[in-house]
């Protein structure tokens, strides 16, 4: 049934492999262009015309003298030399065809051009914003009245959100038990006191009779912040090196950003092991949690993955939620739950329905669990199939979206009205992505009997391919997969991971120069010293590496594009890929012999 319903997605909010819905697209996009005129031209009736005759009006070719035609028609050649990532040929990396909500919801708001930094300059975009976050929130699990939010640039834009709304809870907390210990005597435990929680800050608050002015002079956020780390060593009775960062191996490139960016230093991102399936190691969270306490540095947040950027793993939210909340009940720790659901945040949409049965029992048990997140980093120029760039940030409540105010005279006006500006990282904020989003949410539908069923159709297709090439090709050693990424190395029994990483390298390179199928590479380092253990064990393999730490290549295949879920396209372009992932193993051996 979803298989079904997944196909009739693909054809009618799809362009199409070959363009089969280009009648539709250029109706639609015609129908926008004329409605865009049609406003432009009435809004203002009195207006004289600039010019009764602009250049070029005429329809055709381009005038020898049209250099604004020439220009385009040569940036429209230049432009056919991209890598054609619409194509279910292409499986290297998380890119695919857009689809036609996508791509009509950002071209008719990019027409008018909205700045979503304000009301006064987004009129409209804004609120389509509050309304597509609201859809987002409701397909990730939180209470789509209560929820808060944004678009962003993208991904990285939305983790350093959360880095922000962190600091400031902590920060708020820290320098409230800076305070009382120094005008008490009190010691300072700055682990406990970075997690007290909004109730206890407040009744602190009221018991001292805190001002914020009180606040802001041991803030290290808002005051000097070698000061106030002084300030703290001498109230804890040891030196105070500042928070930690617990963050997965299989974390995105855009968290040691983010270490950078706020100031916190590399060192503090602290790195949790990865357990033998590539996620999230509970045991090993646990040990960096106590060390955490135990040298007195407090946790900004801890951050798990849905849909890690190499295998697409799923870390076990649930359960890394469970031990997180026996700490707060016990201890009164509130430490902030981060997911970066960037790629996978769109699985989502396959609870609660037949959908869910493409995912195993614990993969839905961590997804259904993002709802107990503080935040969420969601990107729908992925999954969402919307044009780049569109990400989100997203919060359960407007207390976990509060952060820092800033002051900008020419937007703080009350005439205005209310405006994201002084809540986002961005200062313009384009309103294309969220329109996009929302047309997205008004057709498709981000449920399990819309996006639901295309996600679990991916789902299917990467089972597909899995199944196939492990019978044809004895060689393919399979990572576990939680979503829709398919990653193998080719290695023979009891082979040398050197020369597994050989013959898979060769085999990469051969897809490199193949004008038929593009595919992506990715190397598992110590981080995933267990998965790589597992994956060993299950051929009788060996790590050769002079230090016991080599890596492994394997090949990374993304099974996003929509139009998998046809059985002709499988039919077509299974065996095809087998044929030449046979041919390209033949050569590479061939090459190793001589």
């Amino acid at each position: 049934m979803s298989t079904d319903l997944a196909r009739e997605i693909a054809r009618t909010y799809f362009p199409g492999a070959r363009s089969e819905n280009e009648g539709r697209l250029r109706g639609e996009m015609d129908a926008t262009l004329d409605h865009w005129f049609r406003w432009r031209s009435a809004r203002f009736e009195d207006s004289a015309p600039v010019d009764p005759q602009p250049v070029g009006a005429t329809a055709g070719a381009p005038r020898a003298d049209d250099r604004l035609g020439q220009r385009l028609l040569a940036l429209c050649d230049a432009m056919t030399a991209e890598t054609p990532t619409f194509s279910p040929r292409y499986i290297a990396h998380m890119k695919s065809d857009l689809s036609l909500p996508g791509l009509l919801g950002w071209f008719a708001a990019m027409l008018h051009n909205p700045n979503n930094s304000s009301r006064d300059a987004s009129r409209a975009g804004t609120v389509i914003e509050t309304q597509a976050i609201a859809a987002l929130a409701d397909m990730l699990g939180y209470d789509p009245a209560r929820a808060q939010g944004h678009f962003t640039s993208g991904g990285t834009v939305a983790n350093f959100e959360a880095v922000w709304r962190a600091r400031y809870r902590l920060d708020h907390w820290l320098a409230l038990a800076l305070h009382v210990a120094e005008t008490t005597g009190a010691r300072l435990d700055p682990f406990a006191a970075a997690h007290m929680g909004w109730a206890r800050f407040r009744d602190l608050c009221a018991t001292h009779a805190v001002s914020d002015d009180v606040l802001k002079a041991c803030s290290a956020a808002a005051s000097n912040p070698g000061d106030i780390w002084r300030r703290i060593s001498r109230a804890s009775g040891q030196d105070y090196m500042g928070p930690v960062m617990l963050v997965p191996g299989n974390r995105h490139y855009s968290w040691s950003k983010s270490a950078n960016i706020f100031g916190l230093g590399g060192e503090a991102i602290w790195s949790i092991a990865l357990d033998a399936s590539g996620r999230l190691d509970l045991t090993d969270f646990q040990r960096l949690v106590a060390r955490a306490e135990a040298e007195g540095r407090p946790i900004l947040m801890v951050v798990a993955v849905a849909g890690a950027t190499e295998t697409g793993a799923v870390d076990p939210l649930d359960r890394l939620y469970d031990r997180m909340d026996d700490w707060q009940t016990e201890r009164g720790w509130r430490i902030w739950r981060h997911v970066d659901a960037a790629y996978g945040g769109f699985l989502g949409a396959m609870l609660d329905g037949p959908s869910e049965a493409a995912l195993t029992s614990e993969t839905a048990a961590a997804l259904r669990a993002m709802r107990r997140s503080d935040s969420i980093t969601i990107d729908p120029h992925k999954l969402g199939y919307v044009p780049y760039a569109c990400g989100a940030f997203l919060a359960p409540d407007a207390e976990r979206y509060a952060v820092s105010a800033f002051d900008a005279p020419y937007l703080d006006r009350p005439e205005l009205g209310d405006g994201k500006w002084t809540s986002t990282l961005e200062g313009s904020r384009s309103a294309a992505g969220a329109a996009a989003t929302w047309l997205t949410a008004e057709t498709i539908g981000l449920a399990a009997d819309g996006f639901g069923a295309l996600m679990a159709a991916t789902l299917d297709a990467r089972q597909a391919f899995q199944t196939a090439v492990r019978d044809a090709v004895p060689e393919a050693r399979f990572l576990p997969a939680d979503s829709n990424i398919a990653c193998f190395s080719l290695a023979r029994t009891g082979e040398a991971l050197s020369r597994s990483n050989a013959r898979t390298g060769a085999v990469f390179d051969h897809f490199q120069t193949s004008p038929d199928f593009a595919v992506s590479k990715t190397t598992l380092g110590r981080d995933n010293a267990a998965l790589m253990a597992s994956v060993l064990a299950g051929h009788d393999g060996r790590d050769d590496a002079a230090d016991g730490h080599g890596g492994m290549l394997v090949i990374r295949c993304v099974f996003m594009n929509p139009y998998w879920s046809e059985p002709s396209v499988r039919q077509d372009l299974l065996p095809r890929f087998i044929k030449e992932l046979r041919q390209a193993l033949a050569d590479a051996d061939r090459a190793q012999v001589a």
